[in-house]
């Protein structure tokens, strides 16, 4: 099997970003992006992924942190794109229940080509200390986008916003880990009746 690593750069007038990934880690991570919560919900994709990745990052958070976490999302789909390859022999659906006490989320993933997003959650507030809520919509449609995957994200329940994000990320990192695994019986053959995917 070919190494599934990617190494991508982003570099524009907002941001100046780096990922290196590889998708049969060990679950290891290292991050430097000035968006502290952020490099704490990617360690949670990282290690429940068993995906190695490494994220630096520079941008206008002085402003705030939307470009930044944006930017972040699309470059991790880029390396995602380019780490998975042609797809060949790869579960391609991947899905996920995580519950963290009163909360549960669940997220389902398909290496369809096609980008797509749905993100349902309710958060209780609008900042998890100075995390805005609003940039998870941003970071994921960032990611779909470059990834080419269809994401469903449904926070099923939860009152504590930290817990929802948390099995939110969490059941997103199983789910990759699923559909990017190897499948014995699926060897040299590509996912999907078309052909391509």
């Amino acid at each position: 099997m070919a190494d599934r690593k990617a190494n991508v750069t982003r570099d524009t007038l907002e941001t100046q970003i780096q990922v290196e990934m590889n998708l049969d880690g060990e679950g290891k991570s290292s991050f430097k992006t000035g968006v502290p919560f952020l490099e704490h919900m990617l360690d949670q994709v990282a290690r429940h992924g068993l995906i190695d990745l490494n994220i630096s990052a520079k941008g206008d958070t002085h402003i705030d942190d939307h470009h930044t976490v944006e930017d972040i999302g699309i470059t991790l789909g880029q390396a995602m794109a380019r780490a998975v390859g042609d797809k060949k022999g790869i579960r391609r659906y991947g899905h996920a229940y995580v519950p963290l006490d009163e909360a549960l989320s669940r997220v389902v993933i398909d290496f369809s080509g096609r980008p797509g997003l749905q993100l349902h959650a309710d958060f209780k507030r609008s900042h998890i200390g100075q995390f805005d809520v609003d940039l998870f919509g941003e970071f994921f449609q960032g990611f779909v986008n470059h990834a080419q995957v269809t994401l469903h994200i449904d926070g099923i329940r939860g009152n504590n916003a930290h817990h929802v994000a948390e099995t939110i990320f969490k059941a997103f990192g199983r789910a990759l880990r699923m559909a990017l695994e190897m499948d014995p019986r699926m060897q040299g053959q590509m996912p999907s009746t078309k052909g391509s995917l």
